[in-house]
């Protein structure tokens, strides 16, 4: 069989990117030359594409046009499109678009395979080509989604939720161990409901526990808690254990009992504030990651106010914000979206103009702590790393000055934090030559 050489440009979620780079571990068993991004020549260039927002959709329609031109220069031979994208809306982009050479959904990787002439490989874990640094990775433990939330696409796209067996999730989790990773993100649609689906109940603790116990890691993240049914024994578990990191990424999306029912989340304002104390109880030292949506069809002027003065109240450590924007095929949809775009945007603004408010202050909190950090990469003059609270690109970063001496990416230093800004703390190891 010929060897190839075949790139993967890859938009949208960390889901997507393990996806990725379980279709070129497997492409590389099968003897082809594998990589990420274009960089120079290639003869199969797959595009991974993001279909759940409408910048994401842009963003991947460019990519597409990208692909095609650079197959028109002589830099590509083929070109190949995949993932949400071309799942959601496969008839209409063969129409539009027909010079892609072939299109494949999210469950489409022995079909990948096939087109392009892969052996087909039976044995132990193949492998992933990494596309983080070697010293973390993402383990997708689920696929799909089973969640009705109103605004939502992923479940049309995707499908329902499925479990991966624990046995198969620890076997991929010792090879990463094996490669060098340190620090695990656990990730799917939604990790509470992992297990319901196969066992008829969460599993997601027994599955943390077993990661736990292996050793495998000194950091376990999680991310995609849904607040809804929140299993209580995940959150003793992640007070008991050094290695699971006490940082909870849970999607709120709203606090008004009204927009959360008609968003489907299955949990009022009440429930999520009994919840939100429990986990500064039971955790009082976590990070809490969320999002919300601003401008979701009906939200009142006192419904945002409500919103605001929940985050003020919370005081969350991290926090995202988006604007309602409709998706075909949603519940949601079928309402009128009756909030002018300029609103949505002014209550966006203003939303994290005071997280932004909350983040600095917290932020300023850590000056004069020593935490541990794990550094990532180099750049320009500072090692750049993070702490237990920083998920990789999403959250803060430490800076540590080059100059102060080599430090080794992918390891852990107990970090003096000496200043601090709304993003970055900046700070100096302790007992470097000690």
């Amino acid at each position: 069989m010929a060897k190839n050489k075949i790139r993967i440009v890859t938009l949208g979620c960390a889901k997507n990117q393990v996806d990725s780079e379980r279709l070129l571990g497997r492409l590389a068993k099968g003897g082809h030359d594998v990589g990420h991004g274009l960089g120079r020549k290639a003869d199969t260039l797959i595009i991974n594409t993001c279909g759940f927002i409408g910048d994401a959709k842009a963003e991947s329609i460019d990519a597409i046009m990208d692909a095609l031109q650079a197959r028109e220069q002589g830099k590509v031979k083929q070109v190949i499109v995949m993932g949400c994208l071309a799942q959601r809306y496969l008839q209409e982009l063969k129409e539009e678009i027909p010079e892609v050479d072939a299109w494949f959904g999210v469950n489409d990787e022995d079909k990948i395979l096939d087109f392009i002439g892969n052996p087909y490989y039976e044995g132990p874990f193949p492998g992933r080509k990494l596309a983080s640094p070697s010293h973390y990775a993402y383990l997708k433990i689920a696929e799909g989604c089973s969640r009705h939330c109103s605004f939502c696409a992923i479940p049309g796209i995707r499908g329902k939720h499925v479990s991966r067996p624990i046995p198969e999730i620890m076997e991929e989790a010792r090879w990463l161990s094996q490669k060098g990773v340190k620090e695990i993100l656990l990730i799917s649609q939604d990790l509470t409901w992992y297990g319901i689906d196969s066992q008829g109940k969460p599993m997601i603790t027994e599955l943390v526990r077993e990661l736990s116990d292996s050793g495998l890691f000194p950091w376990i993240r999680l991310h995609y808690l849904f607040p809804a049914a929140f299993p209580e024994n995940l959150l003793n578990l992640m007070a008991e254990r050094d290695n699971i990191l006490p940082y909870l990424d849970i999607p709120l999306q709203h606090i008004s009992d009204r927009i959360l029912k008609s968003m489907r989340r299955g949990i009022g304002k009440k429930d999520t504030l009994k919840l939100i104390q429990k986990f500064r109880d039971v955790l009082p030292q976590a990070a809490l990651r969320t999002s919300f949506i601003v401008g979701y069809p009906g939200e009142t002027q006192e419904e945002f106010e409500e919103l605001l003065e929940f985050i003020e109240q919370t005081r969350f450590e991290r926090v995202g914000v988006f604007t309602y924007s409709e998706e075909e095929g949603t519940p949601a949809a079928g309402l009128p979206d009756d909030v002018p775009e300029e609103i949505k945007k002014e209550r966006a603004s203003l939303l994290m103009e005071r997280q932004s408010e909350i983040s600095l202050e917290k932020n300023q909190a850590l000056i004069g702590k020593t935490m541990q950090v794990l550094v990532d990469k180099i750049e320009g003059e500072w090692y750049v790393g993070r702490t237990i609270y920083d998920s990789p690109e999403i959250d803060n970063e430490v800076l540590i000055p080059v100059s102060q001496g080599l430090l080794q990416t992918g390891s852990f230093y107990s970090v003096f934090i000496e200043k601090a800004d709304l993003y970055e703390l900046f700070g100096q190891v302790k007992n470097l030559n000690s």
